[in-house]
């Protein structure tokens, strides 16, 4: 008897992909029931002095690390802050990211991770929404939040400046334009507002004694979800901890305190958090941080500091591949990519590959799963273009997107998911949560198909997202800014294919009768209300859009006479 006709007759229940994992992957996990921050601590007693943190030339050990954490966790009970409420974290990659937000979690506060290109609407409408009541942000971007901080309801801000963790030359080399000089020096006497390392300095170095629990809600990472309108996802302690669990599974030959993890993938978002921060605490790697991905300081930094892991995103490993001089640094030290984000390109993953001498590997997640479900096998049978198979203890399935049957092998419909990593529901947003969470499945948004050996390929988008370098684009919310224009009578926004950051936003645009309006005009338009991924990358001026019958614009026909123009 086959595990389909065991399984009465569900190709899904059968789970045809346990078959294919590598030896050294279990398809069922014991996961330790403990709060995040239970894998830093545990990092710190077995590896106390191996380093946490490479920084510029600078090293924070695991101890330090955890020293520090406590002592920021410390320092929000001095402000106030108790179990449950919102630290919003507006930073880039650096040691502060890390500090903050095992901080926050150590003292029970629920961390919301804030995108630091936002522009005041967007970081007005995520603090709001979220209730943040403290806001850890970069001194550079700080102006951005006293224009709004009347609108916000945050109680205390707290300035954290990057030359605070470089080695001294660093810091005495630092420009003086881009550190907190006279111009902003009221940040100092300001009520509310305080300095990252003055409050690390004169906090307690143990917080109050908290119950954390597995249960508790960990993480509101904001995201689309299915509708486009920004909302935060809930993740738990257990879900985070699960997936790193997971993740760690899957990864080639893990060695505790010995490996490398090059963190060019943002904190902020919900897979460098997990795969590139968590996963690097959970195996107590050292963390070689960078603020931004630039091609010439990765490579470089490959090269002096030997990462083994380097997860990251299709745009990065383009980068690198066609990098002029590519052949003078030493890249052999990787050993495990995971690609998430967007569709990995085979030519990519196979120039890479030979480039490093390592593996690289699709795999796909979605922020409601905090983030991944889906992964290629490092050994044994992959097959590019697919997303993979099911990590352990994940469930999934395809189903027809209207009445929600299974959908026979090999057939499209919307992948469904279910697992330890899956969030509680959206934020203040019930009806929202039980559209997508339905007796414990959640309903991704995304149209795939299964095969006969349990790989599953995703051939197209329930929702209209647009994946641009890793960074997820609501087409909704720049078509809502559009129409601010003055000059604007319609407007619709879609992703288009981009060789180099995957899709791109390309708008359709309607004037008004009798009005003129150039492409960058509209650029410069969108420049002050959105973030700079969102802004439209190419602008198309039309007499009219393809519409329904009942007048929806049909996105669906821009999409084919944008392929078609492209033939």
């Amino acid at each position: 008897m086959t595990s389909e006709q065991a399984a009465g007759g569900s190709p899904y229940a059968g789970k045809p992909w346990l078959k294919h994992y590598p030896p050294q992957v279990s398809g069922n996990l014991e996961y330790p029931y403990v709060p995040v921050t239970r894998l830093l601590e545990q990092a710190a007693n077995e590896f106390p002095d191996s380093p946490a943190t490479e920084f510029f030339g600078s090293r924070l050990t695991y101890q330090v690390l955890l020293t520090k954490a406590r002592k920021f966790a410390g320092a929000l009970a001095g402000l106030g802050v108790e179990k449950g409420d919102r630290v919003a974290l507006m930073l880039p990659n650096c040691p502060q990211a890390v500090i903050a937000f095992y901080g926050a979690l150590l003292i029970g506060a629920v961390v919301v991770q804030v995108n630091p290109l936002y522009v005041e609407r967007e970081l007005e409408f995520q603090l709001r929404d979220s209730g943040a009541r403290t806001l850890v942000v970069l001194d550079l971007l700080y102006p951005r939040v006293d224009a709004i901080s009347g609108r916000t309801g945050l109680h205390d801000v707290i300035v954290a400046r990057l030359h605070d963790y470089m080695p001294l030359p660093l810091r005495l080399l630092f420009p003086l334009k881009q550190r907190w000089d006279k111009k902003n020096a009221a940040v100092g006497p300001k009520a509310g507002v305080y300095f990252f390392q003055t409050l690390l300095r004169d906090a307690k170095t143990l917080p109050p004694r908290i119950e954390v629990k597995a249960t508790d809600l960990a993480l509101l990472q904001y995201t689309g979800g299915t509708t486009g309108v920004a909302k935060g996802a809930m993740l738990t302690h257990n879900n985070l901890v699960s997936n790193v669990c997971q993740i760690k599974d899957w990864m080639l030959d893990v060695r505790a305190g010995k490996e490398k993890m090059l963190c060019a993938l943002p904190f902020f978002h919900v897979y460098g958090m997990t795969v590139a921060m968590n996963l690097a605490v959970a195996i107590a790697a050292e963390m070689i941080i960078l603020p931004k991905f630039e091609i010439e300081r990765v490579l470089k930094a490959i090269n002096k500091h030997k990462p083994t892991f380097f997860p990251g995103a299709p745009t990065m490993y383009v980068a690198l591949n066609t990098y002029p001089g590519i052949g003078k640094y030493d890249l052999s030290s990787i050993r495990s990519c995971i690609s998430g984000s967007a569709p990995l390109p085979v030519e990519v993953q196979e120039t890479f590959e030979r480039i490093t001498g390592g593996k690289l590997v699709e795999g796909y997640g979605l922020t409601e799963a905090s983030p991944v479900t889906h992964c290629n096998p490092m050994v044994g049978l992959r097959k590019n273009g697919t997303i993979g198979i099911p990590l352990a203890d994940t469930e999934c399935k395809i189903v027809d997107p209207v009445s929600g049957e299974e959908s026979p092998v090999g057939e499209a419909g919307e992948l469904v998911v279910k697992g330890p990593q899956v969030m509680l529901g959206y934020w203040g947003r019930p009806g929202e949560t039980t559209a997508c969470l339905r007796d414990g499945w959640l309903f991704t948004g995304d149209i795939a198909s299964m095969d006969e050996d349990g790989f599953f390929q995703v051939v197209d988008r329930k929702k209209d997202v647009i994946i641009a370098g890793g960074f997820n684009i609501y087409p909704r919310e720049i078509e809502e800014v559009l129409y601010q224009h003055p000059k604007i009578k319609e407007a619709a926004v879609i992703g288009v294919p981009d060789p180099y950051r995957g899709e791109t936003v390309k708008a359709f645009l309607v004037l008004k009768p009798n009005e003129r309006c150039s492409a960058e005009d509209i650029v410069q338009f969108c420049r002050t209300r959105l973030a700079t991924f969102k802004i439209p990358r190419q602008v198309e001026f039309r007499q009219e859009l393809p519409k329904s019958i009942i007048g929806k614009v049909l996105k669906r026909q821009l999409l084919e006479q944008e392929r078609e123009s492209k033939k």
